[in-house]
């Protein structure tokens, strides 16, 4: 390999001889790649088309070995590091311009102890991994709602989904991790070793090391779940949102219900004249037996008049892939967020005005409806602090072209700053733009202190600073 021009982590140039990156390829069990390699367009590439960066050497990770050596040879050149899981994060943090990316893509395993109810999860799986093979032993663990996300991402920064009301957050199921520190060190997170950390890195994002393996409890959850999708004329939003409301607010632990507003997709239960117009979508599940989610799912279908009502038992792995084709990688996304106690009358107008003015067809607005186990769990247990949102909104902004980012944008931004009132402060990291650092103390609220106390024991020089940056007091 040439010598090659990389960003330092003060944000200069340096230039990596050729025998050191030579050195650094023969050690690596995995692949190093450079702007030349075959693969490297195909590897910096992420979900988030908006993300167009270029790392000056992306280290393909093999095993924990390898993601030590890219620390410790980032370390001795100083290098900006970018880490990156399955490449689905908004803000598009797992590439730099110039800079060295540790790429955990390879790194898919995911084993099963059925009789413990645990499974060991490597960081580059992607929660169609881990659903296919827990969902193989009747099991499962509280993930996102698309398949193609990652799980170390999602899981350090939080993690909710269809089975959260039941069984928690995803960092509520995590028992232990195994993490490469800045240092080039290698720890075991967990109650009893480095609780400090294992507290950190249950929503404290990737700012304190890289997690290189997940140990997690599972749950017996199908396979066949009732689970679907009930659509409703836009023209009812106000009643059936108002009836949503009340519905979800005695609703069982067992049943999750959200709702999405968006611009009908050409789906082959819909009537072609729906198509392309304003819905709105409840999405259920229920996370027990059949005969019981009938019973409880009852109120929610006798809602208002629907265009369609497609619920019925299915396997749950399937349900966790519905959405996956509206959220295909290669287009550009945009999002905004806010956490809810509740959803009042005044809110609810804000959202239908801003569901009339979508900029595209591929936009919408999402409420995922929380509380339930994961609202039991005290709010400095985890650094993940807002245990009080009823409700978590994702204002996602989705597009093809460039010339369209201005408006799209706007309309995101615009929609946010009008319902930031009902709104209680909180954010969901996850859920975070790359224009957000502002944000980050929110996001953590009355945690933050702490975790700054963590960086600093951590990673006191901010070694990884391509996150929602937590900044040690050197900084």
């Amino acid at each position: 390999m040439p010598d090659v021009t990389m960003r330092a982590l003060d944000g200069t140039e340096t230039t990596i001889d050729a025998d050191a990156v030579a050195e650094l390829d023969e050690r690596v069990a995995g692949e190093l790649l450079n702007p030349d390699s075959p693969a490297y367009d195909e590897v910096r590439a992420i979900w988030n088309a908006m993300i167009d960066r270029r790392p000056g050497l992306i280290v393909r990770c093999a095993d924990a070995d390898d993601v030590v050596k890219a620390v410790k040879f980032a370390r001795e050149h100083g290098l900006l590091v970018s880490v990156r899981g399955a490449g689905h994060n908004i803000a598009g943090n797992a590439v730099s311009d110039g800079g060295l990316m540790i790429d955990l893509s390879d790194m898919r395993s995911v084993e099963v102890d059925a009789a413990a109810a645990t499974a060991r999860v490597a960081p580059g799986a992607t929660l169609g991994d881990v659903d296919a093979a827990t969902q193989a032993h009747g099991l499962a663990l509280p993930v996102g709602i698309n398949s193609t996300t990652g799980i170390a991402g999602l899981t350090v920064g939080g993690g909710f989904g269809w089975l959260t009301r039941k069984y928690g957050l995803t960092i509520d199921n995590l028992i232990s991790a195994d993490v490469v520190t800045s240092s080039g060190e290698r720890l075991t997170a967990s109650e009893k070793e480095n609780p400090d950390l294992f507290w950190g890195i249950r929503g404290g994002g990737g700012n304190f090391g890289i997690v290189t393996s997940f140990e997690f409890g599972l749950h017996p959850v199908g396979p066949d779940l009732l689970s679907g999708l009930i659509v409703h004329p836009f023209a009812d939003a106000p009643d059936v949102l108002r009836a949503y409301r009340e519905f979800v607010a005695s609703a069982p632990d067992e049943l999750s219900a959200w709702v999405v507003l968006r611009k009908a997709p050409p789906l082959p239960f819909l009537p072609e004249d729906v198509h392309g117009t304003e819905v709105l979508v409840i999405a259920t599940v229920y996370a027990g037996e059949v005969a019981e989610g009938e019973r409880a799912m009852k109120g929610l279908r006798e809602i208002g008049d629907p265009i369609a009502d497609v619920i019925a038992p299915q396997p749950f792995a399937a349900f966790q892939q519905a959405f996956d084709p509206l959220l295909t990688p290669g287009a550009r996304n945009y999002w905004k967020s806010h956490d809810f106690t509740e959803l009042s009358d005044d809110l609810i107008g804000v959202v239908l005005e801003y569901v009339r003015e979508l900029p595209t067809e591929q936009c919408e607005i999402f409420m995922a409806h929380l509380g339930g186990a994961a609202s039991r769990v005290p709010a400095d247990a985890t650094a993940y602090t807002h245990r009080d949102a009823e409700f978590i909104m994702n204002v996602h902004t989705r597009w093809d072209e460039p010339k369209d980012d201005k408006k799209c944008v706007a309309w995101a931004r615009e929609f946010f700053e009008r319902s930031a009132r009902f709104a209680t402060g909180g954010v969901y990291v996850n859920f975070m733009p790359d224009d957000e650092a502002n944000r980050v103390t929110d996001a953590y609220g009355p945690n933050y202190q702490r975790l700054v106390e963590l960086k600093d024991k951590y990673d006191p020089d901010n070694f990884f600073r391509l996150n929602q940056n937590i900044q040690p007091t050197a900084a």
